[in-house]
């Protein structure tokens, strides 16, 4: 029977682009499901007790720098502690990657490609021909993507996704959960290699 993991990510979480090769090569060794849930994290964070970076407290702000540049730097992945368009609206790149699942293709690349182009490349992800060229890149058709990334019903899964994190007791990104077990952040993926016998 094959396993399915929630992957509840947002699209401008340093942590989730820390740890997404990394699952999508868990992914590839198990064969496991995986239902792709773009979240809207500041709802999450004003309804679980979290704080977007730009509120916390500086010892907060820059420890969190510190710790990225450690996994940075651990994981050779590269990271730009500042990048040019952060903090971002999160909503266009959402919307893209309900769109490619619900247009039936492997969403993974994809928000892949989305988190790289923010924390390594310096690129604007709330910008719809950027968003058309990253999907581009992914080898899928941008141009029907964004186009269908624009309709309501596309934000309002956004909206219906980021009830149902709350209500899954999600809090904060990247957060995988198997048959209701949750694991949170890149640096528990061993753990949930662990829950698929990998």
């Amino acid at each position: 029977m094959t396993v399915c993991i929630e992957y509840w990510i947002s699209v401008a979480s340093p942590w989730t682009w820390l740890g997404s090769a990394r699952f999508m090569s868990l992914v590839s060794k198990t064969g496991a499901a995986v239902e792709l849930l773009p979240m809207e994290l500041g709802d999450v964070f004003a309804a679980t007790g979290g704080k977007p970076f730009a509120e916390r407290p500086v010892a907060r702000k820059t420890y969190r720098q510190l710790e990225l540049a450690r996994w940075s730097r651990r994981l050779d992945i590269p990271l730009n502690l500042e990048p040019r368009f952060y903090p971002v609206d999160r909503l266009p790149a959402s919307c893209l990657l309900i769109a490619a699942q619900r247009a039936g293709h492997d969403a993974l690349p994809l928000s892949h490609g989305i988190l790289r182009a923010i924390w390594a490349e310096e690129r604007n992800i709330a910008d719809w021909p950027t968003l058309q060229a990253i999907a581009g890149e992914c080898g899928l058709d941008g141009a029907s993507l964004v186009s269908v990334a624009k309709e309501p019903a596309i934000a309002s899964q956004y909206r219906l996704n980021t009830s149902r994190a709350i209500a899954s007791e999600v809090f904060g990104a990247p957060t995988f959960i198997v048959d209701g077990e949750r694991f949170w952040g890149q640096d528990r993926l061993d753990f949930l290699a662990e829950r698929l016998g990998a």
